[in-house]
């Protein structure tokens, strides 16, 4: 039965009353500073909201960052791809905001160590940092004569226990769906004895609700645009051991599976007690698991690099690999019949169409598709000087209108049955364009094009093509503060890791292997006036060239992403024979793509065939 995607937003909850917060937080911690990450038990990118306490007590609801408050002070951190968001959401008057990566701005953990007086105490939940991140920091502080505080309870929860108008939301334990082979592509048992070799007789413990989801073959709806439900699992030599909510809804489908894959069941509360009864040695991936849980634990053993399930779930199977190509063609369909839609009504005299109206229209576009579950992450749909807040979010009640004489950024994706979507496209529906913005627009495609179609020798990082889609943008002096691609869940997580490729020093751990998918979204932000990113879906494939050097294969990329590029921001004269000759190639699959699968809705093909024209090259 097909689950929807049913938390809510995040920003429902969060309100501004920074100053009270703070006071009653203060008068809680009995610390001299107390550390809110973003993160929850699970180290996920997005919370649940009885989660999300750094966004409770900040206001500040980007998905990254981290909230420092001591007895006089309150710091934010975060990066460059929230600074415009985190300006408007902070109270400047009690939060100051620390932009990281700009020169001469303290990280969260150097601020703690160099501009917090020796001999302090830092106190912190020890279930929302990862055992990594505590030992590091352990050891820095105890240099000047501080100690970190691990709390048996969370201030910030205490004090949203005691809020009347606020108080803390309930764990959410939507039902669970079976995950189908057709789409898996692997059986749970293969899985199972697949992690078993890897971890050679020892235990683990599984904490990441992604990794959880892919190698049970499960997916849920606890979190917000994310498939996963709460839960831990232990996988021991002999047994397999699920930890979940013990109200959670567990169909007759569900409970045949997990008893076909001699999974056991038990309450999400007791992983902390079982695993501290087990003598036997546990293997730990320091990246990924909570200091609680290795607090729990007698012998952990610490695992280099990125874990077996990481690894194993970025890498595709055909079955995952075939649901993404299909999904994100049905995907093309809705997206190309809502831009055509959207065009066509900004240039209707006297129509007026409001940020979060477009975005809902989208929606619903998704939404005839039977296999369509939910939203993978809450759609920007930004006009003018809101396209440079990178992770903008139209509010549904005060958006802005939309001026189809400005530059309208649209970054949306989708959670279908057999697989996850991720699209970025930059239009401009009406007037003429300046030339820096057509400029600044063929320098971002420019760079799309440079990745897509780089070829490089199998054992390269995604740390190391970061420059290859720089390179245009570099070239005038402009580039942009995010990563330049991250990996995509197949009906999982949006974002996935362990690859990626950017200027992040752990994308140089992971060579980029055939299989794996990365987004590749290069752009270019002008603060206050626009914002320009397009973005495709790529998978890593094996790339044919006449030599083999070191007898080593080289590799490229295969877009699965098939929606018209917006061609009234081009500058033609910037673009060489071969990006022209890309643009062609690339419109015309778009075509062979859509043009079987909108036959009867003459609108959008028509859209189509203006958007995609071949542009004739003079040198030709």
């Amino acid at each position: 039965m097909l689950s929807r995607l049913v938390s809510k937003r995040l920003f429902s909850t969060v309100k501004n009353d920074s100053l009270s917060k703070l006071n009653a937080l203060r008068a809680t911690m009995n610390v001299d500073a107390f550390v809110v990450p973003t993160e929850d038990a699970h180290q996920s990118e997005y919370t649940a909201e009885c989660d999300n306490r750094r966004a409770w007590i900040s206001g500040f609801t980007g998905s990254a960052g981290c909230a420092i408050v001591t007895k006089k002070d309150a710091a934010l951190f975060t990066d460059g791809r929230y600074f415009l968001q985190a300006c408007k959401e902070l109270d400047s008057k009690h939060w100051k905001l620390m932009k990281q990566g700009l020169p001469g701005v303290p990280t969260w953990q150097e601020y703690l160590i160099k501009h917090l007086p020796a001999n302090s105490t830092i106190g912190i939940d020890p279930s929302v940092i990862t055992s990594k991140e505590a030992s590091d920091l352990e050891k820095e502080l105890t240099l000047i004569g501080s100690k970190l505080v691990f709390l048996t309870q969370n201030p910030v929860d205490q004090i949203r226990e005691k809020t009347l108008n606020d108080r803390r939301p309930n764990r959410p334990n939507h039902p669970i769906s079976v995950h189908p082979i057709q789409y898996a592509g692997k059986s749970v048992k293969s899985k199972l004895n697949d992690l078993r070799q890897s971890i050679s007789g020892k235990n683990i413990v599984i904490a990441s609700l992604d990794e959880i989801a892919w190698l049970l073959n499960l997916r849920g709806s606890d979190i917000h645009c994310s498939p996963v439900f709460f839960s831990y699992c232990l996988v021991t030599p002999t047994t397999t051991t699920l930890y979940i909510q013990q109200d959670t809804p567990l169909s007759k489908p569900v409970q045949q599976h997990l008893s076909d894959s001699n999974i056991q069941i038990k309450d999400y509360t007791q992983i902390l007690n079982d695993i501290s009864t087990i003598e036997d040695p546990f293997l730990v991936d320091p990246e990924t698991t909570n200091m609680s849980i290795v607090q729990a634990i007698k012998h952990p053993i610490y695992q280099p690099g990125p874990s077996y399930i990481s690894l194993a779930k970025s890498i595709k199977n055909e079955s995952e690999l075939n649901g993404m190509r299909q999904c994100h063609k049905r995907d093309a369909v809705a997206l190309t019949k809502h831009f055509s839609w959207l065009s066509d009504t900004l240039k209707r005299a006297g129509q007026t169409l409001r940020e979060h109206e477009a975005a809902q229209h989208l929606e619903s576009m998704r939404q005839q598709d039977p296999m369509y579950v939910g939203l993978a992450f809450d759609t920007i749909a930004a006009t003018g000087p809101n396209g440079a807040i990178i992770h903008y979010q139209p509010s549904p009640t005060h958006s802005a209108i939309i001026n189809p004489r400005r530059i309208y950024l649209c970054d949306s994706g989708a959670q279908y049955l057999d697989g996850t979507t991720d699209v970025t496209r930059t239009f401009l529906f009406d007037g003429v364009p300046t030339e820096f913005q057509k400029r600044a627009f063929t320098r971002v495609l420019q760079a799309h094009i440079a990745l897509d179609s780089t070829i490089f020798p199998q054992g390269t990082t995604g740390y190391q093509l970061d420059s290859v889609a720089r390179v245009p943008l570099w070239k005038d002096g402009l580039n942009f503060r995010h990563g330049v691609g991250h990996g995509v869940g197949a009906y999982l997580n949006v974002h996935e890791g362990p690859q990626g490729i950017g200027s992040r020093l752990a994308y140089n751990n992971v060579p980029l292997q055939q299989g794996m998918l990365v987004t590749n979204e290069p752009g270019y932000y002008e603060d206050g006036q626009f914002g320009i990113r397009i973005e495709n879906v790529l998978t890593v494939r094996r790339a044919n060239t006449p030599y083999r050097f070191g007898n080593t294969d080289s590799l490229g990329f295969e877009h699965i992403t098939f929606v018209p590029i917006g061609k009234q921001l081009l500058d033609t004269n910037l673009l060489t024979a071969e990006d022209k000759q890309w643009i062609n190639k690339y419109h015309q699959e778009c075509r062979h793509v859509l043009e079987p699968l909108l036959k009867d809705d003459s609108k959008t093909l028509s859209w189509i065939e203006r958007e995609t024209e071949p542009i004739i090259s003079t040198s030709l």
